[in-house]
């Protein structure tokens, strides 16, 4: 048994939910409401009880939400095993990596995906309203409370990197490759723009049914960014804090990535013109939550009858020839760090 306070009590773990650098997630049985729960328990590693304990403080300032109402997950207290700290949450059933893997990797209908990418810009503008950057958005960071309802709802979840948008420290190696917002990745200065850039990766993602930038190391990503959307504009350039090289013409990516509308139906249109404001290169361009709300693709009017049919085209350089999907590479793990002991190097790499 793991107390939680004076007159809780939670069975062991039923169901090892997920892993990683921080500890473990477990399905647990709260024996007092006799509820299953989901406990993120920490390691005992001093630097990760920091982490937790920043965590903590982030998941207090939440507590000013309604987790229905933001589309975030309801977390219900933390206590203590030991030198380990746990936290516990609501159990949610599935992320969407896994709910998009289940339906063969094939995008999500028009509908769908309209009604997810609106409540995780629900989500968002909650966070921007007390002032938090997520700053790891990702599929695997969004859960599906119940597949099998209709609509689906999403939350978001783990806040194990977000911090105030006030307090970020520029260079600070945050997000994951693939996901990270350009600024963020050259070790410019950073605010909620940054989980606007990750949310339109995460949108192209429910809608092809695979990564649109799926590289392993960060050079690979700014190189597929650089290649389909140009280069950032010389006066983000000129504001990079870090001695590294920009990909250029000295580098060649074995892949260039497009992506290919089959039929140019109203809402393909209307979504490549959200995606290209969500994924504007200088964060100061980009779309806001309210913005992207008020944008023409949420029209109550816009039709559901279509499927996308949307693709992305890889172009394999060394080969001279074009396929029509991909493999979805390996994901970079993900790490669980505190702000106040993040690296500094900067994450852009050769």
């Amino acid at each position: 048994m793991l107390a939680l306070d004076a007159n809780q009590r939670i069975t062991p773990s039923e169901a090892l939910l997920g892993e990683g650098g921080f500890g473990i997630v477990a399905k647990c049985r709260d024996t007092t409401t006799n509820q299953a729960v989901a406990i993120k328990v920490n390691k005992s590693d001093p630097d990760i009880l920091q982490q937790a304990h920043v965590e903590i403080f982030i998941l207090e300032q939440l507590r000013r939400l309604d987790p229905d109402a933001a589309n975030i997950v309801q977390w219900n207290g933390f206590f203590h095993d030991g030198e380990r700290v746990s936290l516990k949450f609501e159990l949610l059933d599935q992320c969407l990596w896994d709910y998009i893997r289940d339906r063969n990797k094939q995008g999500l209908p028009i509908s769908e995906v309209r009604s997810i990418l609106g409540q995780l810009t629900n989500a968002l503008s909650h966070l921007g309203s007390v002032g938090i950057v997520h700053a790891d958005l990702k599929p695997g960071k969004i859960m599906v409370v119940n597949r099998h309802e209709s609509p689906v709802k999403v939350r978001l979840i783990d806040f194990g990197l977000a911090c105030p948008a006030s307090a970020v420290m520029p260079g600070d190696c945050v997000a994951t490759t693939g996901y990270c917002a350009p600024e963020v990745m050259l070790g410019l200065p950073y605010n909620e723009a940054s989980d606007m850039w990750s949310l339109g990766l995460v949108a192209v993602e429910l809608a092809t049914g695979v990564p649109l930038y799926p590289s392993e190391n960060d050079y690979d990503y700014l190189k597929f960014i650089i290649e389909t959307q140009g280069q950032p504009p010389d006066h983000v350039l000129d504001s990079v804090q870090f001695k590294g090289s920009v990909p250029g013409t000295g580098h060649e990516s074995l892949e260039t990535r497009y992506i290919i509308l089959t039929r140019a139906e109203a809402g393909q249109r209307l979504f490549v013109s959200l995606i290209k404001e969500m994924l504007a290169l200088d964060a100061h361009q980009r779309i806001t939550p309210s913005q992207v709300l008020r944008h023409p693709f949420f029209s109550p009017g816009l039709s559901n009858r279509f499927p996308w049919e949307v693709a992305i085209l890889v172009k394999i350089k060394k080969k001279k020839k074009s396929i029509p999907l991909f493999k979805a590479e390996q994901r970079t793990p993900y790490h669980h760090i505190s702000p106040s002991i993040r690296p500094k190097t900067p994450c852009l790499q050769k």
